[in-house]
């Protein structure tokens, strides 16, 4: 699958997608592709205040558990329902229906951090 170019990436391989006021966090197919199977996915619920660089979230497969960080500083404003009852819903589909969370942003300076879709995709050839 493609690495989409509508969005930036971490060096923990979380994907950043910002759509108006807020922000989509989800991880790359390279962080699902390592993990395998997702069993469990569990992110912090709405109203969660965070700093930039801050847990949000883990994700269980059959080979680990990861944490998942955000690279912005915000409040989580929804969590993705759907992969409570199918968390291989991350596995599918990364880069659509497996997304995260959605964040409010409250300061967005992080994202310079991140890279984007071709030096992201240099670092970890598919």
């Amino acid at each position: 699958m493609p690495t989409p170019s509508d969005r930036v990436y971490s060096q923990t391989h979380e994907w950043h997608k910002t759509e108006g006021d807020t922000l989509i966090l989800g991880l790359t197919q390279f962080a699902v592709d390592q993990l395998t199977d997702v069993t469990y996915v569990e992110m912090k619920k709405a109203g969660f205040k965070f700093k930039a660089g801050e847990i949000v979230g883990e994700v269980e497969s059959v080979k680990t558990t990861s944490d998942i960080y955000c690279a912005v500083s915000g409040e989580v404003v929804e969590t993705n329902a759907a992969l409570s009852d199918d968390p291989g819903l991350l596995n599918r589909d990364p880069y659509g229906k497996g997304w995260l969370v959605k964040v409010r942003v409250a300061d967005k300076a992080g994202l310079a951090n991140c890279l984007d879709s071709k030096a992201y995709d240099a670092q970890h050839p598919g």
